[in-house]
């Protein structure tokens, strides 16, 4: 595999997105995505490299996480099956589903996510205490990120804060439970598509590796309520966004 100068993009940009993953939660597939875009990546091309790269960063951010402390043993059980059984489904059947009409749904559902959030941080809502049904969050959140929106971090991850989960802990094995739900789904990708991109994914891989640890410590050491207000604010940043643009390709019919 010969190596372009893009390469050092690539290991960039998977720091860069794993550093904010890991730390927060969410949003590897998203910080890479659209820098890749905006290089003029086809999508495609991002999604694939993405998805293969992810299940060796979120294998290197699980252990991280377990190492520094972060992860509930049961939560992870709770969230990673049925996230790994949901993913699986997705991967196989929500081509058949109306993606369009979906995702706006989905992003409404996390605009009021990171309204409670940030409610939650400056300490005008007191959590309604743990969610009961987490196999359902994560069966829902697995299905979703096989749909190719990314819906593992900013669903699980937002849902457990909003009702009341510690951030270290919730961060830390929501980033754990993503390494079995990433490796199912990819697998599924895998045998029907192949391996392609290597590049893209080398340095995506290195990137992210690299930063793994060092997010595992960050979301350590940070104070919960920075942690809400950052989650927060990401989290309706990217709902804004996505409602938006579904909006602008809706008016514009």
């Amino acid at each position: 595999m010969e190596l372009s100068s893009e390469f050092w993009w690539f290991i960039l940009i998977g720091l860069g997105a794993q550093l904010v993953d890991g730390a927060l939660g969410m949003a590897f597939g998203l910080v890479s995505s659209s820098v890749m875009l905006a290089m003029g990546i086809p999508p495609a091309q991002a999604s694939a490299a993405i998805h293969t790269a992810e299940v060796f960063t979120t294998g290197a951010s699980g252990v991280s996480h377990l190492v520094a402390g972060n992860v509930d043993k049961r939560l992870f059980l709770r969230l990673a099956i049925p996230g790994a059984v949901g993913g699986a489904v997705g991967a196989y059947g929500l081509t058949q589903l109306p993606g369009d009409v979906i995702r706006p749904l989905i992003y409404l559902y996390l605009l009021v996510l990171a309204i409670i959030i940030l409610a939650r941080a400056a300490g005008r809502l007191m959590p309604k205490g743990e969610v009961k049904r987490v196999p359902v969050l994560g069966f829902v959140a697995g299905f979703l990120d096989a749909s190719g929106g990314g819906g593992w971090g900013p669903v699980a991850t937002s849902t457990l804060l909003a009702r009341g989960g510690q951030a270290r802990t919730t961060i830390g094995t929501v980033n754990a439970s993503e390494f079995v739900v990433t490796l199912t789904v990819s697998a599924t990708f895998l045998m029907s598509m192949g391996l392609h991109h290597l590049q893209i994914v080398a340095g995506l891989l290195i990137g992210g590796m690299m930063a793994a640890p060092v997010a595992a410590l960050l979301v350590k050491r940070l104070k919960e309520r920075w942690v809400l207000v950052a989650v927060g604010v990401l989290v309706l940043a990217i709902s804004l966004f996505q409602i938006g643009h579904a909006l602008t390709g809706y008016l514009g019919r």
